[in-house]
């Protein structure tokens, strides 16, 4: 569809790559940016293009939306863990704030309505923060190529590229 017909009305927004830490903090709402890099628009392209013939797997809110797709073309990152809820700055933002508010010992800290707002404020961020596809542990960078073949041949887990040999450096076309 065309832009206008997407948008539907709505605003774009612009997702940005590569910020700093202080900059994620700042911005309260999660899936505008990340601290991981974006990849070249080459790389970017032949992996979307490469996804939109071959699939992405099946779409889940939390675990394998539009946001992850789009993430994973940029970056070339993919969670490895069945335990994790989400990759995208959405969904984590989700989890963070209903943490926060729910599952908070450190309320018990304060006794004034602000000192439970601040408290509140720096366990989402400090959780959104730690949930970043950018700084997370259990992430890896893998070719395209091999994502789709290890979620066509394993729909439980992808295997880390080190257990895969290496594939051949593409050649650049002059």
């Amino acid at each position: 569809s065309c832009l206008d017909c997407f948008l539907w009305g709505g605003e774009l927004y612009l997702f940005e790559y590569g910020v700093s830490p202080t900059f994620f903090l700042a911005k309260a709402r999660g899936g505008t940016c990340t601290l991981a890099a974006a990849d070249p628009p080459e790389d970017v392209l032949h992996r979307a293009s490469f996804l939109l013939e071959n699939g992405f797997g099946g779409y889940c809110l939390f675990r394998n939306n539009c946001e992850d797709f789009a993430i994973y073309c940029k970056t070339g990152l993919i969670v490895f863990t069945s335990i994790s809820v989400g990759r995208s700055g959405q969904a984590a933002s989700f989890i963070a704030a209903a943490s926060s508010v729910l599952s908070s010992p450190l309320r018990f800290l304060t006794t004034s309505f602000s000192g439970l707002a601040v408290v509140g404020l720096c366990m989402y961020s400090i959780s959104r923060l730690v949930s970043d596809i950018g700084v997370r542990r259990d992430v890896k960078k893998i070719p395209v190529e091999r994502l789709v073949a290890a979620d066509c041949s394993s729909e439980s887990s992808v295997e880390p590229p080190e257990a895969v040999p290496p594939l051949p450096a593409k050649e650049k076309e002059t």
